[in-house]
């Protein structure tokens, strides 16, 4: 274990927020818990107002939460999800059509996909993952411009990206397709633990 990491997660947990979800925002095959903290595809696309808030082609969604400053850190179930992309988004960009998430394009976004761990750059970058994230913290630093992912399972550090924030960040969520109900579980945001070590976590 790297006692960097584990210190640098201990600090992070010191700014947990309450996070849940933008039903605005959702794509319409999205599945949103009625506490708005889960979500998951669903098998058939819902009749929704597309708004311009809504993502219409990337079946993803954003927390209700904007940040426009400070320190904010939150957790997420990722349990035995075979896909799934996490981080933080600029609440302006465009939510129409395919979505790149780049930092370019104003997505500082990690994600799990065909087994493989990678921060979404351009080229995309490979994360060393000794041991498999059931949970992922996700750490804001507005004014230092970081964007930090923690392997909470086994208090890790994955990748920390590196830039200058303006505007709205919110937070970011994809659940994945469903792979023949392989992939089906949702994503859940999880109570930060009062002390490392303790899960609330359904």
């Amino acid at each position: 274990m790297d006692p960097l990491a584990e210190l640098g997660l201990a600090r992070a947990r010191g700014y947990a927020v309450d996070v849940t979800l933008d039903p605005d925002t959702a794509n319409p095959n999205l599945i949103l818990s009625e506490d708005r903290r889960h979500v998951r595809r669903g098998d058939t696309r819902q009749d929704l107002p597309n708004n311009p808030e809504r993502f219409d082609t990337c079946p993803c969604v954003l927390g209700a939460e904007g940040f426009t400053g400070g320190r904010h850190y939150w957790e997420v179930e990722v349990g035995d999800k075979t896909r799934w992309t996490l981080g933080v988004c600029g609440k302006s960009k465009s939510r129409k059509g395919w979505v790149t998430h780049t930092p370019e394009d104003g997505y500082w976004a990690v994600q799990l996909r065909y087994w493989r761990y990678e921060a979404i750059t351009s080229p995309r970058i490979p994360l060393p993952v000794s041991v498999r994230p059931s949970r992922v913290g996700i750490f804001l630093d507005y004014e230092a411009g970081e964007v930090s992912f923690y392997n909470v399972t086994d208090r890790s550090h994955l990748y920390t990206f590196t830039d200058t924030f303006s505007g709205t960040l919110r937070p970011y969520f994809r659940p994945g397709r469903n792979a023949e109900g392989t992939n089906a579980a949702p994503l859940i945001i999880c109570p930060v633990p009062a002390q490392a070590g303790g899960n609330l976590c359904p």
